[in-house]
């Protein structure tokens, strides 16, 4: 049986490009009865109603997660949620916390508290590798609703909702990607930006960011967080598989960027469990019952996962051919 199968489910921030990508492939594979897309910007609503039409079992509801009572209503009937809204942009953050922690950190309390009212069954919130030892305001805000959703296990034993968070790193294709910048420039005969030469991050493409949360949705018993296994990839790496021979200039890291991204630390790996094509981060504390301890290898004590340390890389090559399956 599927996982979605005859169930309903909402999708904060669904008109983003993960939310697309989730749409459909449930639509497609999962066999739902309701998809509700929940998002506050109504032309993307808009445009997504011209791709899907009047699929019956598709609902457009306009929100901002920072609306409690907006959110109550949308998720009356709902069995899953997936966690997808969220202010991203690094250098925006620094200039604006306010609204990143209105968005990120006191919208996510409004999606806990709405699920749990709702009697939701299960709850997969989006994290990012900038959550782990964060160094920058967006890092901080969405550790900090990583924390909120794994801890909200506790508040909801009695209707028995369950959170679980997924973290991974830089998606291929997705909105802001810079993919297609490189691409412009790369036309245009013009230099490629480098902010360092040595710079690493990690890489996973749409469809594998999708299955990997449909497979946590059906693993999870509330409070892991999951990170995949995935490849790492230098950036100069990248910028010669878009524009091979192009000129690369080094324009220095931007305020708040690593030079190496992480998504589990050596603290964490204390607690963190390797699976073959995942790692499962416990929870410091988990006295709701029902939790159950992941199966597999424990990681070596001085363990860190990050993107320069990764045992799974992308050559230039194998890059090129992943833009070219992509139509990137």
């Amino acid at each position: 049986m599927n996982t979605f199968e005859g169930a309903s489910i909402l999708i904060t921030g669904g008109t983003g490009s993960f939310g697309k990508a989730f749409l459909e492939q449930v639509l497609k594979t999962e066999n739902p009865t309701r998809v509700v897309i929940f998002s506050r910007d109504e032309l993307k609503q808009y445009e997504m109603r011209q791709i899907w039409g009047d699929d019956p079992r598709l609902r457009f509801f306009l929100g901002d997660i920072r609306d409690l009572e907006r959110l109550k209503m949308a998720l009356r009937g709902v069995d899953y949620v997936v966690h997808a809204a969220a202010l991203k942009q690094v250098d925006t953050a620094e200039y604006n916390p306010m609204e990143y922690v209105k968005t990120n950190i006191l919208g996510s309390e409004n999606v806990i508290q709405a699920s749990i009212d709702a009697g939701v069954k299960k709850v997969v919130a989006l994290s990012t590798d900038k959550a782990s030892s964060p160094v920058n305001l967006y890092g901080a805000t969405k550790l900090t609703a990583d924390k909120l959703f794994i801890s909200s296990n506790h508040y909801a034993v009695d209707g028995g909702t369950r959170f679980s968070v997924v973290r991974y790193g830089n998606v291929m294709g997705s909105r802001g990607s810079v993919i297609p910048f490189f691409r412009r420039l790369a036309a245009a005969g013009e230099p490629i930006p480098i902010t360092d030469a040595r710079m690493t991050r990690f890489w996973i493409t749409l469809p594998q960011a999708v299955d990997f949360v449909i497979n946590s949705f059906r693993d999870m018993s509330g409070g892991e967080l999951y990170v995949p296994r995935i490849p790492s990839m230098k950036v100069v790496d990248l910028a010669e598989a878009i524009a091979p021979g192009a000129k690369l200039v080094d324009i220095g890291i931007r305020p708040g960027e690593k030079l190496h991204e992480e998504m589990i630390s050596m603290e964490d790996a204390r607690r963190t469990i390797r699976q073959a094509d995942r790692y499962v981060v416990e929870p410091t504390l988990a006295l709701w019952g029902g939790f159950k301890e992941a199966v597999g290898d424990a990681v070596p004590e001085d363990f860190a996962y990050t993107s320069d340390n990764n045992d799974l890389w992308l050559n230039v090559e194998q890059l090129r051919t992943m833009l070219n399956e992509l139509g990137l």
